[in-house]
Parts: structure tokens; sequence; C-alpha cells
């Protein structure tokens, strides 16, 4: 494969706004990609590494929690963040703090929620639907964003089902309006995480756009991600679940992108100790009861496939520093990497629905300018 390329991020008034020289973006995951969980990975490989999605209403009106989301790590030379709403002059506004108050140099705006409690109500993966909605949100933000020189991009998924594709207008609308990127998860919301990727929409989609594309889906290894960018042509990568309890999958990207064969496959020993770094970042950010109880949900991510018994129950159980270093102390520090999970599933897939259930009428054009749909913006969680 040949050298890849730094992804280059343009504000309409400032080119190369936010150059990233490896063109690999950690997606935001709510509850786990806080300050703690991008500075571990940050640690191990070089990318984009962007905070928790927000909501832009809970920015705009001081929401004390939506707040707290917004750290920080004095190595994020780049402060990324993806922002979400489905009203065009509330993000603009939320866009001008992000900025102003939080100095953000990147935003990425969420149109890829699957969860069904912000579908129903017009929000996430199905307001690309409403393309004037849709249009109207990016040329707000794009353009509250340039007047600090702040390149936006958006993600999103192929469209809501089968029937009712929404990728193609959404990454036109998004050149259109002044985006710098798009990133194209590539499911429906009707899918959610089940099944395969299509890749080959990704392939469609770099086809139609001028702007960069970012392929995002079913990237459990460094390999994948090199195949998708020699199969779709994109000009880089997002990284979800496939990190979930691996966080040294940055490193082996690092090294496949620079043509080495090297790649990381940790004792139980050494994830051990990468557990114990996450649990110290996380009390640095926190304090140690918040720290320990946050990382308990990684625990059965990290301990995929090795020999951990009885253990692992203990592990989900730990609250202090010292009691977490004393349970690595009880490891089978010599336990190899089990090679039988590579290139497997990580984190929640489950099974696609049966249909996506939407506001009334929904379908009925494709405008959705005067719908009121504050209440998509409730329980949000990412895509």
């Amino acid at each position: 494969m040949p050298a890849v390329a730094p992804l280059r991020l343009h504000a309409p008034s400032r080119r190369d706004a936010v150059v990233v020289d490896l063109p690999v973006v950690l997606a935001p995951m709510a509850g786990v990609t806080n300050a703690a969980y991008r500075q571990l990975c940050r640690e191990q490989g070089a990318g984009l590494y962007v905070c928790e999605m927000i909501t832009s209403r809970g920015l705009v009106v001081g929401d004390h929690k939506t707040h707290d989301m917004l750290q920080f790590d004095p190595g994020e030379t780049t402060r990324s963040v993806q922002l979400y709403g489905v009203d065009a002059d509330v993000m603009a506004d939320a866009a001008r703090i992000l900025i102003r108050d939080f100095a953000v140099d990147h935003i990425d705006l969420n149109f890829g929620c699957p969860v069904p409690k912000v579908t129903r109500k017009g929000g996430g993966g199905v307001l690309p639907y409403k393309r004037d909605r849709l249009r109207s949100i990016v040329r707000e933000t794009v353009r509250a964003a340039d007047e600090f020189g702040v390149p936006v991009t958006i993600k999103t998924r192929i469209g809501i089902d089968a029937e009712h594709e929404t990728f193609l207008d959404a990454g036109r609308i998004a050149e259109e309006e002044g985006a710098a990127a798009i990133a194209l998860h590539g499911r429906t919301v009707q899918q959610a995480y089940s099944g395969e990727a299509d890749w080959a929409r990704i392939r469609e989609l770099v086809d139609a756009v001028d702007i960069p594309v970012l392929g995002n889906g079913d990237i459990w290894e460094a390999e994948d991600a090199l195949r998708m960018m020699d199969e779709t042509g994109c000009a880089g990568v997002v990284i979800g679940r496939g990190c979930l309890g691996r966080p040294w999958l940055f490193g082996d990207l690092a090294a496949a992108f620079r043509g080495e064969e090297l790649r990381l496959r940790p004792t139980l020993g050494e994830v051990g100790r990468m557990i114990i770094r996450h649990a110290e970042l996380l009390v640095a950010l926190s304090d140690e009861r918040h720290g320990l109880t946050d990382l308990r949900k990684h625990m059965a991510w990290y301990f995929k496939g090795y020999p951990v018994g009885e253990l692992r129950r203990r592990f989900a159980m730990v609250s202090t520093l010292d009691e977490l270093r004393g349970l690595v102390d009880e490891l089978d520090a010599s336990a190899e990497f089990p090679v039988a999970e590579l290139g497997t599933p990580r984190g929640r897939q489950g099974s696609p629905r049966g249909k996506v259930v939407l506001p009334y009428g929904w379908y009925d054009d494709t405008s959705g300018c005067d719908l009121d749909l504050a209440d998509a913006e409730i329980g949000v969680s990412g895509g």
C-alpha cells in the first residue's frame, strides 16, 4: 500500500485548519472516550481523538453535566468535539461556545445515532431524510465555526433502511455547505450495529463528492483499515468499537500505515499494566471512587478471550487503585494473546430492527424545516 496521506481539514476561510498526520479518528463513544481514554489511546499512536458527543441545547443552556464532559488534557493539541443537535440556530450558538469558551479546534456533527428513543422523534440517523433541515444545520454551524477558522465535519449512516438511503444527498449537502469532510458508517439506522458494514457505499460516496470521506464500520484490526482504504479510496478511517479494551490498536494502525509488519499482541500481564494506566488517568480526571467505578465497564473488553476465571468478577467490582494492583498481580502474566479473537467484533452488536419507528408522516416530504424536534435531543448516545 502506498504511503498514507495526512487528513487535511479546511474551514471555508482557512485551509489546513487541522492537519492529522495519521488519518485515523477515534470515534466518540458515550461513557468511553473521556479525556482519560483519549489520552490512553493517544499514548499508543497518532490520530484525531474526539471527545464524547455533547448536545447543543445542553451546552447552550449551561447544563453542568454537558460542560463537565468538555475536559481535555494538556497533550491534546487538537481539541475535537462531536456536537449533536436538531436546530440550526442552537447548533450555531453551541459551535461558538465550544470554540470561544473551550478552545475547540474541530467540530464533528453527528447524524448517525440509531437509538430508537431518538429516531422515533426525528433525530439522529433519520434526520438526514429531511434534506432541507440537514442543509440548514450544516450551513449555520459551518458559518458559526468559520468565524474562528474552525473546520466542521459530519458523520452519518447509509440511510434509514434499504428503501430510504440518504448518504449521497448528505454528502453533497455537506460539500456544498462548506463541511471539511464526511464520515460514513456503512450501516443503516435499521441495522444499528448488527450485520456487516457495507464498504461499497463508502466507495460510492468517495466517487460522489470532492471533500474527504472517512470510512467507519467493522475495523477490528489494522489490516481492516488498510483494506478499507484500498477498497474504497477513503481518506481515513474512524475507529469505534474496535478499540474497546484494545487501546493499543492505535499503535498497530500507526505501524501499518508506516508499512511496518509489527503488531502488538499483549500478554495478560501487559494488559494488566494497561488497565492500571487507564485507572490512573481516570483517577486524575476525577477521583479514586469515580475513576474506578468508570473503569469497571471496560473490564470485559480488556479481558475478552484471556483466561481470567473468577478474577473477572472481582475486577468488575474493584473500587481502589491498591485493590486493582493486587488483582493484576494475581493474573497469569505470561498468558498469551488470544489469537482467536483477531478480527472478531467487539462491543454492542444486537439484531436489526423490524422497522424504524418514525414521527407520523416522516416520509411525506424531505424538508422538515418547520418541525419541532427538540425532544430528539434527549438521551442521545452517538452513532
